[in-house]
């Protein structure tokens, strides 16, 4: 029976090795190459370089891509978040008729193909005036994006006393002071984990934003530019960047959202 168990304990860690490594192989070999100084990523390898990278960092166009999809995804993740934490609390705190459609509709976005929501957003944006703006990526990116800010938040409002909320109106708090003293904070691991997850989709969101971003390219649209032509090592330094960006966000989010909040007690 030990070694039994003990043989199934090994083979399931051989297993999420397996899993892990199907997983970041490809993103391991990109960094990899990005350092290579031979043009194509062929085996063996040439001799070490920062060619690729001082490349981009000497280009205007990655500096000026760069700005957009950080400026893109702070916005977005701000907006995402609030709208998803109203929502989420909404959620929590109501009862109403047609709850279950409006859940729906607000989660919807991501279970539409994407190259279908951007044709949409395109044809929108085109009738209202706003196509090929920053503000129509942040738009675009911030509908996209709200169901996992309202996902993650209303599992952590899962953990809260419902008691807590009833007892500060008891002391004399309103509506708005028990929200801003006892359910912001509690919820406040879920919320910055909320932003930074919401920053990480943004950031790496290529269909939406090609098709809405007119001049505004982001550093997703960029890179499609770049192997359109030909191969291009760029690409492998770029993306590890994006890479690199995009799983400290991630780990960020998960770090945070394991975090127990404070609670605060409520004067009146």
């Amino acid at each position: 029976m030990i070694l039994r168990d003990t043989l199934t304990t090994w083979l399931l860690r051989f297993y999420v090795v397996l899993v892990f490594a199907f997983i970041f192989m490809p993103i391991v070999a990109s960094v990899i190459f990005s350092f290579n100084s031979q043009r194509f990523p062929t085996v063996p390898l040439g001799s070490f370089t920062t060619e690729w990278y001082e490349t981009i960092l000497n280009d205007p166009d990655i500096w000026e891509a760069a700005r957009t999809s950080i400026l893109v995804s702070l916005c977005t993740s701000v907006l995402a978040t609030f709208i998803g934490f109203c929502t989420a609390y909404t959620d929590y705190r109501f009862k109403f008729r047609y709850k279950y459609g409006f859940l729906a509709l607000a989660l919807l976005p991501p279970t539409i193909p994407l190259i279908i929501m951007a044709l949409a957003m395109l044809a929108w944006f085109a009738k209202i005036g706003i196509s090929g703006q920053v503000w129509s990526i942040i738009a675009a990116h911030t509908v996209l994006t709200i169901p996992f800010a309202m996902a993650i938040i209303r599992l952590r409002l899962n953990e809260m006393d419902e008691s807590l909320e009833a007892a500060a109106w008891n002391l004399g708090a309103s509506e708005w002071r028990a929200v801003r003293d006892v359910i912001i904070p509690f919820a406040r691991p879920a919320i910055v984990s909320s932003m930074c997850l919401t920053a990480a989709v943004s950031f790496d969101e290529f269909a939406v934003a090609w098709f809405v971003s007119g001049l505004n390219k982001t550093i997703p649209v960029v890179i499609l530019e770049i192997v359109t032509g030909n191969i291009d090592p760029q690409v492998n330094a770029i993306g590890s960047f994006v890479f690199l960006v995009s799983m400290t966000l991630v780990v960020l989010a998960q770090i945070l959202f394991m975090t127990k909040g404070k609670r605060r007690t409520v004067t009146p």
